[in-house]
């Protein structure tokens, strides 16, 4: 009998395990759990959410929440990163936007997202000239990265929705960090085009005409929707974009921190075997690459594709 309280085991998905890259040559990524990832090309890097405090799913639920700046100081460290150009949250929900500011300040890379965002990075001290704002369909350029911001919807059941219309000031609880926007954000450069999209949900017709090699792929919630929900999802954004690789987020349980091996969330919150019990045919039929990713080492995410 499942337990309320247990979890999926990996065990079963272990062939899908990311293969990590030995050298640092071309587009090399960094996946740091739920939707953040590190995108660098050896000249330029961007930066997606950035979420590593990680608190405890106590804290969150009954106290207040704040950034471990000395965890950001030392996924900094880890990762070598030297060439942060911006740090982009999907949305402005705190396993998305309540670390990227600190990455901000201490990088000097500019914070990228709504005007939620916007607000949560001036609660952190990150200055005007250090916040982007955009817009649907805006493209804003790094290096060699062409960023293009596409409207979404934040997966189904989101407990957290509205705007943040004043700066927030840390500690706060964790539903002060609202959704704001969300965004699917396609990022175009000369190595190929990845899609990073982190919520489950999509607005129809949103991608079509849109292409993508490889997309981050937000599936969590995902086992707790019907197979249509799902299916209809893998139409919209991976369909729809033609891509040939798909890399599973957001499927971490995320009140885990980063020093501990990535577990998928308990059952009472989400059923990763569901889940993939639905994706993996869907991508067999389409001739799609899964990839599971794991935290810290260098992957090639356009590798093979070429």
């Amino acid at each position: 009998m499942r337990m309320p309280l247990g979890r999926p085991s990996l065990r079963p998905y272990l062939p899908y395990k990311q293969t990590v890259t030995a050298g640092q040559d071309g587009l090399v990524a960094h996946f740091l759990g739920t939707s953040s990832v590190l995108l660098s090309d050896g000249k330029t890097s961007v930066l997606s959410d950035g979420f590593v405090t990680r608190p405890g799913m106590l804290r969150v639920a009954m106290g207040k929440i704040a950034p471990d700046r000395s965890l950001v100081r030392s996924a900094i460290a880890r990762l070598q990163v030297e060439d942060l150009a911006a740090v982009v949250c999907a949305h402005s929900h705190y396993d998305h936007a309540l670390d990227a500011p600190v990455w901000a300040v201490e990088t000097g890379a500019e914070l990228v997202g709504s005007h939620s965002t916007a607000n949560i990075g001036r609660g952190l001290g990150v200055p005007e000239s250090s916040l982007r704002v955009v817009a649907d369909r805006s493209t804003v350029s790094y290096g060699r990265f062409d960023l293009t911001f596409l409207n979404s919807v934040h997966s189904p059941g989101d407990h957290c929705p509205g705007t943040v219309d004043e700066p927030l000031v840390p500690p706060a609880r964790a539903g002060a960090w609202k959704t704001g926007t969300a965004y699917s954000v396609l990022i175009a450069h000369p190595a190929g085009r990845i899609l990073l999209h982190a919520s489950a949900n999509f607005r129809p017709g949103a991608l079509r005409g849109r292409h993508a090699d490889v997309i981050y792929l937000g599936i969590g919630s995902l086992g707790r929707q019907p197979p249509e929900f799902l299916h209809t999802y893998w139409d919209e954004v991976v369909v729809a974009t033609g891509a040939r690789r798909v890399i599973l987020v957001h499927w971490d349980d995320f009140f885990v921190g980063l020093h501990r091996p990535l577990r998928p969330m308990p059952y009472f919150l989400d059923d990763l075997d569901a889940t993939m019990s639905r994706l993996l045919p869907l991508a067999r039929r389409h001739g799609v690459d899964v990839v599971l990713p794991v935290t810290w080492h260098p992957s090639a995410p356009l590798a093979g594709l070429a």
